[in-house]
């Protein structure tokens, strides 16, 4: 499958290979390896940007309780995170550059995406558990049902004066 992604920041058109199985095994594993005790400096960097799900945070965070040495680390790291780092890595993070526009993740929820674009909306928020990206979907499913409720009532109003509305000629 190919699978056209666009970036706001750069107006330009990615085509990535995703394959059907494998997206399937990552949709069911976990992003991070949270069997060690100890999380990585990938996971730590991912902590400090609130970039990781609810429930690897909480690990983290567990960890980080726990052992000294996993909050001098995390310390150390935010120090050299701050001082303004330049790697690829942190540039993608910062920038958010693998996230959808609010009108893809829209499309995606109305149902009129195409298949590529819906395989990575669901890779992206539910293996990697983008939590901008969740958040904006969230937003958009509640404006959505305010959308519908603000309809129904609507029509609900028409319903209950046409019979007011007649001509008497």
């Amino acid at each position: 499958m190919l699978q056209e992604c666009s970036t706001e920041l750069k107006r330009e058109t990615r085509w990535v290979f995703i394959n059907p199985l494998k997206l399937q095994q990552l949709l069911t594993t976990p992003f991070f390896d949270m069997t060690s005790p100890k999380p990585t400096d990938a996971q730590l960097l991912a902590y400090l940007d609130e970039m990781l799900p609810v429930e690897q945070s909480t690990l983290v965070e567990q960890s980080l309780r726990a052992h000294a040495d996993v909050r001098t680390r995390a310390a150390m790291l935010a120090r050299r995170r701050d001082q303004g780092g330049h790697t690829i890595g942190e540039i993608w993070r910062r920038n958010h550059l693998s996230c959808l526009s609010r009108m893809q993740l829209g499309s995606y929820l109305l149902g009129v995406a195409d298949s590529n674009l819906e395989d990575y909306i669901l890779f992206h928020t539910e293996v990697v558990g983008c939590r901008f990206c969740q958040a904006n979907l969230d937003d958009l499913r509640a404006a959505q049902q305010q959308d519908k409720s603000q309809s129904n009532r609507q029509q609900r109003y028409f319903e209950s004066s046409a019979g007011l509305l007649k001509n008497d000629s």
